[in-house]
């Protein structure tokens, strides 16, 4: 099956230097995720975010606890990185972090490649619950990150 894609395109009012350091802090992640995933690091912090390393996560979804552990697959400061799911809710689950300079500020953009369970049903979560869930993610991501890089 072919995994769906979300894009988000955010800028925010900083420098691409600090805001690709804020992204280098696994911890920050707490700040970014709504709250009702009570999504919890694992792993023992401060990570050193690299290509190769692993982060371990406890969410919720649907009230439905879960384990999810990703990999850095690409580590390109202050431009890019990728993480993909190893362990998780989501069948695919790659998301992307490209970071482009526009004068003063950052162009944000997310791309998520992600695919739930289901098989040939996949379709039927996808559309009732899961594009929904994973849009309200990146809303509220961007609700967030708008409002700590105006401090």
């Amino acid at each position: 099956m072919t995994p769906h894609v979300l894009i988000r395109n955010t800028i925010i009012k900083k420098n691409i230097e600090d805001v690709f350091e804020f992204f280098s802090k696994a911890e920050n992640l707490n700040r970014i995720t709504p709250p009702v995933l009570g999504f919890r690091i694992i792993t023992k912090l401060p990570l050193e975010m690299k290509k190769g390393t692993l982060i371990d996560y406890k969410i919720k979804l649907n009230g439905i606890p879960f384990n999810w552990r990703t990999e850095i697959t690409e580590w390109k400061p202050p431009f890019y990185f990728e993480d993909t799911q190893i362990k998780g809710p989501y069948k695919i689950w790659i998301h992307e972090h490209k970071f482009e300079r526009t004068g003063n500020d950052t162009r944000m953009t997310d791309i998520i490649n992600y695919l739930s369970p289901g098989g040939i049903l996949e379709f039927i979560p996808h559309n009732l619950v899961v594009r929904k869930k994973v849009e309200s993610i990146f809303d509220y991501r961007e609700k967030v990150l708008k409002k700590i890089f105006s401090e």
